[in-house]
């Protein structure tokens, strides 16, 4: 089974760990047959993304909504911040280096969560930039806002992994149609 595919049937939720597959049963899966691939679950989306079913859209809208909002209350608050060290009078230079390093910090964690949702982020760099993009918040929940108008952010990646493992769970099925203990013996 491909990483990143779970253990949920299509328009199921997840209901914890060890859930028994429900397709196989259980003689096919103590006999060791595989089990076809699982979508993975988006955050607020769930499976709907499959089949674009069970309030999908009305998901896609609330994200989008959720998103922009919170963008806009986090540009509040940091007026309020760049407010307070206008007040302080620290000088120019702090100013323009605190107004730099949010601008740089909301553009890189919007280029780094943008091209999360087209390929699987590498973790030790996703490490590394973690202060980075905490400070850029902004620049992720305008990502996160931009996608969703379009798609569940990162269905186009989790649809892109889940046809390729069912593709290859298909040809391996069609492969396996015959009995091999019935196979003849060449003499």
């Amino acid at each position: 089974m491909k990483a990143g595919l779970r253990g949920s049937r299509a328009g199921e939720r997840d209901s914890g760990a060890g859930a028994p597959d429900t397709d196989t049963g259980p003689s096919a899966r103590e006999a060791g047959a595989p089990t076809a691939p699982r979508p993975e679950p988006l955050r607020f989306f769930g499976t709907t993304w499959v089949d674009h079913d069970h309030g999908y859209t009305p998901r896609r809208i609330g994200v989008a909504v959720g998103s922009l909002a919170a963008a806009v209350a986090s540009c509040l608050v940091l007026r309020f911040a760049y407010e307070g060290v206008a007040f302080a009078d620290t000088g120019a230079f702090v100013t323009v280096l605190i107004v730099v390093m949010f601008a740089i910090s909301s553009a890189l964690a919007f280029r780094t969560t943008w091209d999360g949702f087209g390929r699987r982020p590498d973790p030790d760099r996703q490490a590394s930039l973690r202060g980075l993009l905490a400070i850029g918040f902004v620049g992720s929940l305008l990502a996160y806002f931009l996608r969703s108008l379009t798609e569940a952010p990162g269905e186009k990646l989790h649809r892109e992994e889940y046809e390729a493992a069912r593709t290859a769970f298909e040809r391996r099925g069609a492969r396996r149609t015959r009995n091999p203990s019935k196979k003849r013996r060449r003499s």
